[in-house]
C-alpha cells in the first residue's frame, strides 16, 4: 500500500512536469474568477492580480480610462512603485500580507496605457481596501 502511494506521488509529479510546458506556451490561459491580468503582449510583460475585490473595484469604483492621461499614469506609477518596493523590502515594518512582492517596473520602458491604468488602479485599490496611505 505504501509503495502504491509513492508511485501515485511520482506519477503525479511527472504529469505536472509535462503539463507545465503546455501552460507556458499558452499564455492566454483562462484566469480564475476575480483575477485580473495586466499585460502588454508586445513587451512580454504580465501581472496577474488575485486580490479579491480588485476586479469589482476596477469595473465599478475606479475612474474611467478616459479620465487620465498616459503621462499622468506613468508619473504616478513611478511614485507608487517606488513606495511599494520600499514597503515590500521591509516586511518587519510593513504588512507582508499586503506588500508580498517587489514590482519590477522599469521607468524607461513604455508599457502602454492599459498596463499603466490597471497598475495605477491597483495601488488605488490597496489604498481603498487596506486603508494604506502612500
Amino acid at each position: 500500500m505504501k509503495n502504491l502511494f509513492y508511485f501515485f506521488i511520482v506519477a503525479l509529479f511527472i504529469i505536472s512536469c509535462t503539463s507545465t510546458s503546455k501552460t507556458i506556451v499558452n499564455n492566454k490561459a483562462k484566469l480564475p474568477e476575480g483575477a485580473v491580468r495586466i499585460a502588454n503582449d508586445s513587451l512580454e510583460y504580465e501581472i496577474i492580480i488575485f486580490d479579491t475585490g480588485y476586479d469589482y473595484y476596477l469595473k465599478s469604483i475606479a475612474k474611467p480610462e478616459w479620465y487620465y492621461s498616459l503621462n499622468y499614469l506613468e508619473t504616478r506609477n513611478r511614485f507608487y512603485v517606488t513606495e511599494w518596493n520600499i514597503r515590500a523590502q521591509n516586511p518587519l515594518r510593513y504588512n507582508a500580507a499586503i506588500y508580498g512582492n517587489v514590482i519590477d517596473y522599469d521607468f524607461n520602458t513604455k508599457y502602454g496605457f492599459e498596463v499603466n491604468y490597471k497598475l495605477f488602479n491597483y495601488f488605488k485599490f490597496v489604498e481603498y481596501k487596506y486603508k494604506q496611505v502612500f
